[in-house]
């Protein structure tokens, strides 16, 4: 498989998440953790349901792969998610030593991995983060298009 396809492949997989966040009415954002060639975290946004502010997709797919390697430092891993991490996430990608970013569409609002600063790639830190960006762009583009849409037809 390419890494182009690979990279689909696994975005596929934060798609799916995303789509579990909307369905409990969620901004659909998700994200997996990919470790030797298989998924060892998930998560997707829960800030309204679980009423904490640091239930974003990144964060529980940290804490689960976390708890799956039984280790704080997540080395040899790749974080894909459908949005561009905000500070908070991009702060524990760098802590938790992630590698490798890939996310789908760029958030304007708060994006920490090149839109608004990139927090991934600082060289002040001691650990900086590859990124790759646009991975099925239009798709989670429109998850987050979609979702905001209906919440204003609603309202």
């Amino acid at each position: 498989m390419s890494p182009v396809d690979e990279h689909h492949f696994w975005m596929q997989a934060a798609i799916a998440e995303a789509r579990k966040a909307e369905a409990v009415r969620e901004v659909p954002i998700g994200a997996v953790i990919v470790r030797d060639g298989r998924i060892i975290g998930r998560g997707y946004n829960l800030r309204e349901t679980t009423l904490d502010p640091t239930a974003h997709a990144e964060m529980i797919a940290i804490r689960e792969a976390s708890e799956a390697l039984q280790a704080w430092r997540l080395l040899d891993c790749r974080l894909y998610v459908t949005l561009e991490p905000c500070p908070m996430c991009a702060g524990a990608i760098v802590q938790s030593r992630i590698p490798q970013v890939i996310y789908g569409t760029t958030d304007p609002k708060a994006g920490c991995a090149g839109t608004l600063m990139n927090l991934l790639q600082e060289e002040r830190f001691n650990h900086r983060t590859e990124v790759v960006s646009g991975v099925l762009q239009a798709e989670c583009a429109a998850l987050l298009t979609d979702f905001f849409r209906k919440l204003r037809t609603k309202g």
